[in-house]
């Protein structure tokens, strides 16, 4: 049997070259965007779910479809994430707002429901940023974006610590990447997103001690 992964915000950037590597290396993947279809994207082991992580009625329905479509999965990559406020300086309320709503809050009702549909000694991989990190931050700019990231990695230790000896956390650092997110990473990005992709894939299958929080661009651990 393939293993099991769902990714979230597979339709284009990190997700969609995640995906990628993990159908070619024999996984079954779940890959959520907020339109469903992925354009130019068919394979016999690609299952695609419509999911909103700002909107409380679309993660209802996804939780629906995927307990009514399987029984179990392997790997859960909570990668779907917003940075409105990318290289601002004064935080903007709804932005704000914006941010958490799909970067914490969705992310984390989205995924609560799921643990116990994870095999043991499956994976919860939360796609972080070293933005995120609080011991290294010496920038003023992407309040709400470093701040959801450094919300995202306490639920990562959260998580740690209540899913002892049953699943494997980690947050991980993906790399300055090439992606749309916001138009100076296309121009200024060290990295394609196929590369991130591989960095990513190497740490989730080797054994990573849970509660990690990885930067896959250099392969070192970071600081919280």
């Amino acid at each position: 049997m393939n293993k099991i992964v769902l990714i979230t915000g597979a339709s284009k950037g990190i997700g969609k070259a995640l995906t990628e590597k993990m159908l070619n290396e024999n996984f079954f993947v779940i890959g959520t965007s907020r339109s469903r279809k992925i354009e130019n994207f068919e394979h016999k082991n690609f299952y695609p779910l419509k999911l909103d992580l700002s909107n409380t009625e679309s993660i209802k329905n996804a939780h629906k479809e995927i307990f009514g479509n399987f029984k179990n999965i392997d790997f859960l990559i909570n990668n779907a994430g917003i940075g409105p406020d990318l290289d601002t300086y004064i935080p903007e309320k709804e932005s704000f707002n914006l941010t958490f709503d799909v970067n914490v809050t969705g992310t984390v009702f989205f995924t609560e429901p799921l643990i116990e549909f994870i095999n043991e000694n499956g994976i919860i991989l939360n796609i972080s940023s070293k933005m995120g990190s609080l011991d290294v931050c010496e920038l003023t700019d992407s309040v709400a974006y470093r701040m959801s990231k450094s919300a995202l990695n306490m639920y990562t230790k959260i998580l740690t610590n209540r899913l002892k000896n049953k699943i494997r956390v980690a947050s991980i650092h993906p790399g300055w990447v090439k992606t749309s997110i916001i138009e100076s990473n296309l121009k200024n990005g060290r990295l394609t997103p196929e590369q991130s992709a591989e960095n990513i894939f190497e740490f989730l299958t080797n054994k990573f001690e849970s509660g990690t929080f990885w930067n896959s661009e250099n392969g070192t651990e970071l600081l919280w």
